[in-house]
């Protein structure tokens, strides 16, 4: 039996605004972060012994991993696309639209519809690719939307539709 797992399928390449800047200023915080750890690598590899040293082995690490978020960042920023205008229709539920649910209980709750690489589950931002969000696309306050989750079928009410955040 093989591992062979096919590769996942590509996210969207949408942003808010607020999302792309964002991510620009965690790349510019990295960089920052880099250069003192490079520092305190630097420091480390002096003090001798590197197999047995547990800084160095543990700067190493940090640096990898500071790297490889710096090179999908630099990679994915400029495939990005911002998504600035709201659309013509705010009636409807499109990218970047802030809805208040209700589901079959009667709980409310608040999302907001962004990119792949934006997403928050404390502040309420949802991807465009998860399947709530699918199924809320352009549709109207008061319809009704059956979503399939890997918790279950849920049955939702969209009680509000806005372009700035709902309170």
């Amino acid at each position: 039996m093989s591992r062979y797992r096919p590769p996942q399928p590509a996210s969207a390449a949408y942003i808010t605004p607020e999302g792309y800047k964002a991510l620009e200023e965690e790349l510019q915080g990295i960089w920052k972060r880099r250069a003192t750890v490079t520092a305190a690598l630097t420091a480390a590899a002096a003090e001798g012994d590197r197999s047995e040293n547990a800084e160095y082995i543990y700067r190493k690490k940090e640096l990898r991993e500071l790297d490889r978020r710096i090179k999908y960042l630099q990679k994915r920023l400029p495939a990005l696309t911002q998504v600035n205008q709201t659309p013509t229709d705010k009636n409807k539920i499109y990218f970047g639209a802030w809805v208040r649910l209700a589901d079959s209980d009667g709980n409310e709750t608040v999302y907001r519809i962004v990119g792949p690489d934006e997403t928050n589950a404390k502040k309420g931002y949802i991807s465009m690719d998860s399947p709530l969000a699918k199924s809320l696309m352009k549709k109207t306050v008061d319809d009704e939307i059956q979503v399939q989750t890997p918790g279950g079928r849920i049955i939702v009410c969209v009680l509000e539709v806005s372009y700035s955040a709902i309170a």
